[in-house]
């Protein structure tokens, strides 16, 4: 076992290292030689400190709230109420054992989450290239590094050009790093141009940054979405009502001299009743489920609280090629030029290809050759030397030798290898032509060349072979996916690199307004325009009244009229005036526009940048390792099934199968969180006045205390169990995106709390008009709380009758039902209170199903009120 550093391996050569690792180089480790090693270093994988279990338990008894309830019951066994001591203490283990149930789950959820989020690497094993989870990397690997991978361990490049690494997260530099053979590439930087084979020197914690790994990663899961914060803010406002009302209850028992160790016992326990307990336990679960429902659909969720978000969406740009689209490309009808056959166009085509990197725009050509020739032995030409795709150069070069001579085979877009190709005028203007009329079909073309080698004069014009056309097919399911965003109120914009005729045509095949805003337009760079424009004018002006002249002479004068000009005039100040003037027209345009083409990732930035200084809150997928700005920008980042791994560490949201109909779930489900998170706010405001003004005008001006501190446990105990059932409630989805409205929200549950509050007074003066004896008068109250504030649920989980579709949730039925029964038992046969018997308890519930049906009559009038006066959701 060799226990170097990673920096005493960067001391030593390629070759060095080679021979202290064992590796072959030509054929990788050996299977035997790789489960040998993970049994000394064991798993490529940073070892997360998990809590210990005894921290986790213990942590539920220590705090505020589990504070205030220990007190109570030490207090209670002090002044000999040993009672309510048992039912406190009950009340503290059933909290803690929920809590740490949900808590469990939520974790269980996320580590289950992680596994399906595994990396993957390609790696040399045995002769041949195999994808392996990266957790499975040994020392001595061989791995192939591309441009869009996270660098998977601390590796030696060994051979090919060049890297361009990004390593700002774990470096602070702000420009990529160009990187050679022979040097270090550290685990978890970004690979943003090139490719290579590199030599794993370390694996795991003994990674270079493995410490500032696990803190990056720590810090990323802590985040709060803006609902938490929203719901946390409801339960910061119950704490302080209640602590008001309290204080006020202590204030008016001291000044009538009752005992200051009883006043202090039953404040705690009310304070303990009234606040919300169960608030973490409740969003936990609910985002978990939430998580678990979008994994069984394709979408697994890196940031729990990004389901949330989406609640709010009501714009989403997606990608057109594999989202919208199949991502299955097929050739159809190559052009062959003068003097060539397909079958060389793509013998020359698959020598600037690689098979084992599985690219989209390859596989196509691979297939349709295996088809129709397969005897063209390209896999046994190996390349001298390649070069692969990146975004500014747009071509693929192979370097080769075959036939008895050595070439470079190109294949790129048209335009590039045009410009290489050295034309005459009309040639490249008939050529251009095929290119225009396969755009307009929607088709992507990739043109294929060779140039000789034999004189290393990288310079040589290409001699073009031809074109082969490919086309993406829209997915079947795509133009009904975007026809049901709308009407959900979500916007679809499709934002593409392609260029413009073939954006509109797959635009309009799935229903988009068939507009197109280019990247130059997006930029707000009006002014380079208006300069081409005056350049095209002068080229036509003199074309037309000098038509012996050929276009390339009037271009050449067109130039000459340009450098005047720019002598005469700063044509700089024209692009910043028109920057300045027409910014917020250009926030406007991309508001009013559906289709994006020839976008690379900065525009994308700027696009989800733009819309959300609109106002609106944006969602988007990406892909490449250059989307991870736009994919962090957006309120929503969606890593499509394709992307890069810098592109997944990016996203909130990583999808596992094509499509939109996933992410059109994914919306569905975070309304539907919304509904339960919102039911459960109204209920817990609503609840907690009730009960605490209730009590607290009962004290200070009836002088009479309704209900005991052992009921108010039991209240709180019987309260919590069925809340946690919300997160599983079946809610409507909310035909429009959904925000928080506080203001809504309050008033709503404040309405239902008052309305509460007049129900139990009017039965607290019923019974004392009937001289009930005391004793009684609570326990019949202590019921009608548990009754009517359970009941509260079927009120506040939608905003229309209670009896409307979808009706709830048989589990939520059953929790509620069932502990109703359990209230119902205790009042009926007197455990730890004076027994009512049948006949008051079914009048109890009689009284409790009649202010139900009012309370809900209430809440549809509140929220039409509402409406009336412009508060929308």
């Amino acid at each position: 076992m060799i226990d170097y550093r990673t920096e005493e391996f960067a001391r030593h050569a390629v070759d060095e290292n080679l021979r202290l690792l064992a590796t072959d180089p030509s054929r990788g480790l050996a299977s035997d030689q790789v489960a040998e090693r993970l049994r000394q270093y064991g798993p490529n994988e940073i070892e997360e400190r998990e809590e210990p279990l005894w921290h986790r338990i213990f942590r539920r008894f220590w705090g505020p709230i589990p504070w205030m309830i220990e007190i109570a019951a030490i207090l209670s066994a002090v002044v000999g109420k040993w009672e309510d001591f048992s039912i406190i203490l009950v009340m503290l283990l059933v909290n803690a054992g929920l809590d740490f149930m949900q808590e469990h789950r939520a974790l269980n959820a996320l580590k289950a989450l992680k596994q399906r989020l595994a990396r993957e690497a390609r790696v040399l094993r045995d002769g041949e290239f195999h994808v392996v989870p990266v957790r499975e990397l040994v020392p001595g690997d061989i791995i192939r590094l591309r441009i869009g991978d996270i660098v998977p361990a601390d590796v030696q490049l060994m051979s090919g050009d060049y890297l361009l690494v990004d390593q700002s997260a774990l470096t602070g530099e702000s420009l990529p790093v160009s990187k050679e053979s022979g040097e270090i590439a550290y685990a978890s930087t970004i690979v943003k141009q090139g490719e290579m084979l590199a030599l794993v020197i370390n694996t795991g914690k003994r990674t270079h940054f493995s410490n500032v790994v696990s803190l990056v990663a720590r810090a990323q899961l802590e985040a709060r979405s803006h609902f938490q914060k929203m719901v946390i803010q409801v339960g910061n406002f119950l704490i302080l009502v209640t602590l008001v009302l309290v204080a006020l209850i202590i204030l008016v028992s001291l000044f009538r001299h009752e005992v200051p160790l009883e006043i202090v016992r039953f404040a705690m326990v009310l304070t303990v009743a009234a606040i919300p307990v169960a608030l973490p336990a409740v969003l936990s679960v609910t985002m978990a489920v939430g998580a678990m429902n979008l994994a069984r659909r394709q979408a697994i969720v890196s940031r729990l609280t990004a389901i949330e978000e989406l609640a709010g969406v009501d714009i989403f740009c997606s990608d057109k090629t594999g989202t919208l689209t199949c991502n299955e490309m097929r050739v159809v009808d190559p052009v062959v030029f003068d003097g060539h056959d397909e079958r060389e166009l793509f013998r020359i085509a698959l020598m600037a290809s690689r098979l084992e990197n599985r690219d989209p725009i390859e596989l196509p050509l691979f297939h349709y050759a295996d088809e129709h020739f397969p005897d063209l032995g390209v896999k046994e030409i190996r390349p001298l030397e390649f070069t692969p795709f990146d975004p500014v150069r747009k071509r693929t070069e192979a370097l080769v030798e075959a036939d008895g001579r050595r070439f470079v085979a190109i294949k790129g877009a048209p335009q590039v290898l045009l410009s290489m190709a050295e034309l005459d005028e009309d040639r490249e203007q008939d050529l251009l032509k095929y290119v225009d009329l396969f755009a307009s079909k929607g088709y992507r073309t990739l043109a294929v060349g060779r140039r000789p080698a034999d004189d290393g004069n990288s310079g040589s014009a290409v001699e073009l072979i031809g074109l082969i056309p490919l086309f993406d097919p829209p997915r079947d399911d795509s133009r009904q996916v975007i026809e049901d965003m709308r009407a959900h109120g979500v916007r679809v914009k499709m934002v593409t690199g392609d260029n413009a005729a073939i954006a509109r045509e797959i635009g309009q095949l799935l229903g988009l307004e068939p507009r197109v805003l280019r990247a130059p337009q997006i930029s707000g760079s009006g002014g380079s325009e208006l300069i081409e424009l005056v350049n095209a004018l002068s080229t036509a002006i003199y074309h037309r009244f000098h038509p012996e002249v050929s276009l390339s002479e009037a271009r050449r004068f067109a130039e000459s009229v340009m450098d005047e000009l720019q002598r005469l005039f700063d044509t700089s100040l024209l692009e910043r005036e028109f920057l300045h003037t027409h910014e917020s027209a250009i926030v406007e345009m991309i508001e009013s526009i559906d289709i994006f083409a020839e976008v690379v990732p900065e525009d994308k930035y700027r696009i989800v940048s733009s819309l959300q200084r609109a106002g609106h809150i944006v969602a988007m997928t990406g892909d490449g390792v250059n989307d991870a700005p736009a994919l962090k920008k957006a309120d929503c980042g969606f890593a499509v099934s394709n992307a890069t791994d810098a592109a997944r560490a990016a996203a909130d949201i990583i999808l596992t199968g094509a499509g939109l109909s996933v992410i059109n779930e994914a919306i569905k489900q975070a309304r539907t969180i919304f509904e339960r998170m919102k039911s459960y706010a109204i209920f817990r405001i609503a609840e907690t006045i009730r009960i605490i003004l209730f009590m607290a005008l009962s004290i200070v001006i009836f002088d009479f205390y309704p209900i005991t501190a052992l009921m108010i446990i039991l209240l709180a105990l019987l309260n919590d169990i069925p809340i946690l059932a919300i997160a599983y409630d079946r809610t409507r989805v909310h035909p429009q995106p959904v925000r928080w409205n506080m203001a809504e929200l309050i008033t709503v549950a404040s309405v239902l709390g008052v309305t509460g509050v007049v129900s139990s007074f009017l039965l607290f003066f019923i019974l004392q008009e009937q001289g009930i004896d005391e004793g009684l008068v609570r326990t019949l109250l202590f019921l009608k709380l548990i009754v009517a504030g359970h009941s509260t649920l079927y009120v506040t989980r939608s905003e229309g009758w209670f009896w409307e579709r979808p009706w709830p949730a048989p589990v939520l039925f059953w929790a509620t039902f069932g502990t109703e029964i359990i209230g119902t038992l205790i009042a009926v046969y007197g455990v730890f209170v004076d027994p009512i018997g049948w006949r008051w308890a079914l009048g109890i519930w009689a009284y409790a199903l009649a202010w139900f049906l009012f309370n809900d009559l209430v809440k549809v009038s509140t929220y039409r009120l509402l409406r009336s006066h412009g508060m929308q959701v």
